[in-house]
Order: C-alpha cells, then sequence, then structure tokens
C-alpha cells in the first residue's frame, strides 16, 4: 500500500458538521451532531483515498499572539474573551464548545494522532507536517490560506471543502492558477494584498484579486512588487503605486502573519492510522454515553478494511 499522509484541519470540519446537520441528541440530552459529523467525514475521506498516515491538527492557540502583535485586528472580531497568559476565548457556539472534548476523547479511543503546538494554529501544524513529509499529503480544509502549501512536485494538494465534504475540489498547481491567476507559490502574497475579512487582514486598500493577480504576473512576488514602486522608472501605474506605498506599514508585518509556519519542532512518528481501534473498551463506552454506534461502527468498519 503507497503511504499517503492525510491532514485534516480539525476545527474546519467539527465547526461545518455542527452548522450542517441537524441536532442529535445523546441520552442525558447534550448535542453531538459535531461528533458523529467528523467522524462521518472521516470515514469518507479516509475510505475515498486509503492514507496510511493520519493527523487531526489542533489550534492549540488559534489566535496567536506573536500575529496579534503585528497585526492587532487578526481575528479580533472572533474574540469573546481576551485572556492574559493563555489563547483568547473564540467565539462558539455552547452545543459545539461542549462537543469539542467528546471528540478528543473519542479521537484518543480510535488511536487517531491529535497533533498541535503551543503558540500555534492549526494551519502551522499542518504546514509543517505537509513539509518534507516524505510522501503525499492531502491537505483536507475550508481555509484558502492553506492553497500556499500546494506544491505538484512534493506531492502536497488540497481537499477543499468550501462546497462541503462531500463535493470537495482537489486543489493542485494548474487549479490555483486557474482560479486566482497565480501560482502556488505565490498564493500567500496573493493573500496579503487581497486582504480577508473573515481573518482581519485588511489587506491593501484597493486592490482587489485581480488587481493583486496582474501585478504578482507581473512582478514576481510581493519584494518584487515593493522594488516596482519604488524605482521611478518601472511601468507600475501611479494608482497602484500609490496603493502601494500609502500600505507599507502593513506590507511589513502582513507576509509574516499570513504565512503559514512550516519549521514547529513536531513529533512525526505517531501518525501511522491504525486498523482498529486501540482503546475498543474505553470506544465501547463512549459509545453507548453518547449514541455514537451508527458512526464509530462505520468509521471501525473503514479502518478494518485498509491493507497495509
Amino acid at each position: 500500500m503507497t503511504e499517503r499522509l492525510l491532514l485534516l484541519d480539525t476545527a474546519s470540519l467539527y465547526f461545518r458538521a455542527y452548522f450542517g446537520s441537524p441536532e442529535i441528541l445523546a441520552p442525558d440530552g447534550t448535542n453531538v451532531n459535531a461528533v458523529r459529523g467528523l467522524l462521518g467525514y472521516i470515514s469518507q475521506l479516509v475510505d475515498q483515498y486509503r492514507p496510511t498516515h493520519l493527523a487531526c491538527c489542533w489550534d492549540d492557540d488559534w489566535r496567536p499572539q506573536w500575529r496579534v502583535d503585528l497585526i492587532p485586528t487578526y481575528k479580533a472580531h472572533r474574540v469573546v474573551e481576551e485572556v492574559t497568559g493563555a489563547p483568547d476565548v473564540e467565539e462558539v457556539p455552547d452545543p459545539l464548545e461542549l462537543q469539542v472534548p467528546i471528540i478528543r476523547e473519542v479521537l484518543a479511543a480510535f488511536g487517531i494522532a491529535v497533533v498541535g503546538a503551543p503558540g500555534y494554529e492549526a494551519d502551522d501544524v499542518i504546514g509543517t507536517l505537509a513539509t518534507g513529509a516524505g510522501m503525499p499529503v492531502d491537505v483536507v480544509t475550508g481555509d484558502r490560506d492553506l492553497f500556499q502549501l500546494v506544491d505538484d512536485a512534493a506531492g502536497v494538494r488540497v481537499l477543499y471543502v468550501g462546497k462541503g465534504v462531500g463535493r470537495h475540489e482537489r486543489v493542485d498547481e494548474a487549479w490555483v492558477v486557474e482560479k486566482y491567476g497565480v501560482r502556488a507559490d505565490q498564493y500567500a502574497d496573493f493573500a496579503t494584498l487581497r486582504g480577508d475579512a473573515s481573518d482581519g487582514l485588511p489587506g491593501v486598500k484597493g486592490v482587489g484579486e485581480k488587481t493583486a493577480a496582474s501585478m504578482l504576473q507581473k512582478y514576481g512576488d510581493l519584494a518584487g512588487i515593493v522594488a516596482a514602486v519604488d524605482d521611478p522608472t518601472s511601468d507600475l501605474g501611479p494608482g497602484p503605486r500609490t496603493k502601494i506605498r500609502d500600505a507599507a506599514p502593513y506590507l511589513a508585518v502582513a507576509p509574516k502573519v499570513v504565512a503559514v509556519a512550516r519549521d514547529i519542532d513536531l513529533p512525526r512518528d505517531h501518525l501511522a492510522l491504525p486498523q482498529a481501534p486501540t482503546d475498543p473498551e474505553g470506544l465501547a463506552a463512549l459509545v453507548e454515553r453518547w449514541s455514537l454506534a451508527s458512526p464509530v461502527e462505520r468509521l471501525t468498519g473503514v479502518l478494518g478494511s485498509l491493507v497495509v
């Protein structure tokens, strides 16, 4: 069986499961739709792509202070409580927040690796594990920022679930070029210029996707664009030149915020996907307590069908 690594942007998936499926109650009245939905997504993806290794990547810090120090508006609209010396509290519906510990317990009982890193987001964990993996990598996410990791030569692609897990798109370098007019290795600079309101990144005022793409096509990268601004002999028009110059303070820090970390010190020796639950008794207790028989049975069957 050819080795393949599947990296899940876990929060992206359990948020999608919570908002995309009806309420399902456990015996004690707790809604478990996100738990069941996430297990269903994992079953579907493992069955379709037959990975040998899998990591549920986790936001140990969904809004790292080092990013906030550079751009204070970064994800600020999602904060419901600022916590000194600890990650800020993100706005999460109470019925979903109650399910997150259950998700962790069920994944642990299956023996599926959950990987996070203090001071980093799941995106950074994904970027690190995808870099130098030594095998093809599929990144499952609804976050466009991770398009910057796409690398045909290294076998890294994104399974983009923006339209749903069942209708996900396989994002390779040609897909990125066709969709945005930039190469995958230009995508981080493209996102920096364009900005992203959902992450509190203002972008360069007056520069949208088309203008960002055309400048990157002509000047190669953000450094090339900035150099063109400072070069009076360049053919950069007066409008874009002024916009880039006015955004200089933002452009001095934004690339570090937008770029996904790829060099976190993370273990990689525990990512092999088990062919059976590693704690069947513990899993059985969770099934009974949270009414998870159907999704657990399905995932157990899919894991058992994997051939090493």
